[in-house]
This record gives C-alpha cells, structure tokens and sequence, in this order.
C-alpha cells in the first residue's frame, strides 16, 4: 500500500555550500534531503521510501563544532509497505521446486509456496514452472495477483520479505 508521509529529518550542509543569497542554500538543502532519503531505502515502520513531494518546513539551521550548519527539516513523501491481507500483483522472477519468488515495486523477495497454490503442480525442465489442470501457468516473468498472509523485517538489510498465498477468489496468473 501506498502511503503518505509527513517526515521530520535533520539535512548537514559543509560550510561551503553556505551562500548569502539563500537560494542556492535552499537548493543545497533539497539536494542534500534527496540523497540522504534515497540511501535509507526503508523503514520497518513506514515501508519502502519512494518520494520526496513536498518540502513543508526548513527550520532555523545551527552552526555545528565542525563548521557545518544543521537544518531541522519537515517533508512530505510516498512510501510504500505491504500489509497482511492486501491483495497485489508481483512478477516472478525465480521457479523452485517449492514456490516462487516474486517482485512487487520495491519489495524483492516475496515468496510464494507449492502449498499456497491450490491445484497447481510442478512441471521441471529447462524453464520449471507450475501448471494447473486448466492449463494456466506460473513461470518466470509472468504476473501473478496474490494475497499477502505475513510479511518480516530485516533489520540489516533494511527491507522487508514477504509470505503470500493464491487461496481465494481472482487470484493468480493475470493475463
């Protein structure tokens, strides 16, 4: 699910992108912001960090012992966060023998298991997939439409993994 956001942060600015003018310090500023959301990728709370919308407040900046200038920041942003019971589309992108994995937006390793598809069946080969008796397939790089029944942190990796199944109505290979 998407979600919007309203984010305090703290931006460092190195004294020599100090400018009088005030524009070129606001631009720093937003730069400075951009790159430093990119890098934390996550959070276990809010999800996947997506977008900057909206620059809100630029609070008064405070001269550090090293020269360079604090400024509290208040933004606007889209994350993204799966949720037990949401139903989403993934492409698969790995057939095992016991499931598939999945690619949702940012979330990588969403997993699927044999037991979570009712009535398919594995088929091995040089490209494996999972058939059903109506003929319809799960392989690499189709896109599946599936409820989400669990979802985990991890904290080092900073991204989530997720537990999802085809057990119930409209789901599966969408065409």
């Amino acid at each position: 699910m998407f979600l919007k956001v309203q984010l305090p942060w703290n931006v460092i600015i190195p004294a020599e992108n100090l400018d009088a003018k005030g524009l070129m310090l606001q631009r720093s500023i937003i730069i400075r912001l951009l790159d430093e959301f990119a890098t934390k990728k996550a959070t276990k709370d809010l999800g996947y960090f997506l977008a900057v919308t909206t620059l809100e407040n630029i609070g008064e900046g405070k001269v550090r012992q090293t020269g360079d200038v604090l400024f509290p920041v208040i933004f606007s942003g889209i994350t993204f966060k799966l949720y037990r019971g949401e139903i989403l589309e993934g492409v698969v992108h790995k057939v095992l023998k016991h499931g598939v994995f999945l690619r949702c937006g940012p979330v990588e390793n969403i997993y699927l298991s044999y037991l979570k598809m009712p009535d398919y069946r594995y088929v091995p080969g040089e490209n494996p997939l999972f058939m059903n008796d109506k003929l319809s397939k799960i392989e690499k790089d189709v896109v599946v439409r599936f409820i989400v029944i669990g979802t985990k942190w991890l904290e080092a990796e900073r991204e989530f993994q997720a537990l999802v199944s085809l057990e119930g109505d409209y789901l599966g290979p969408v065409s």
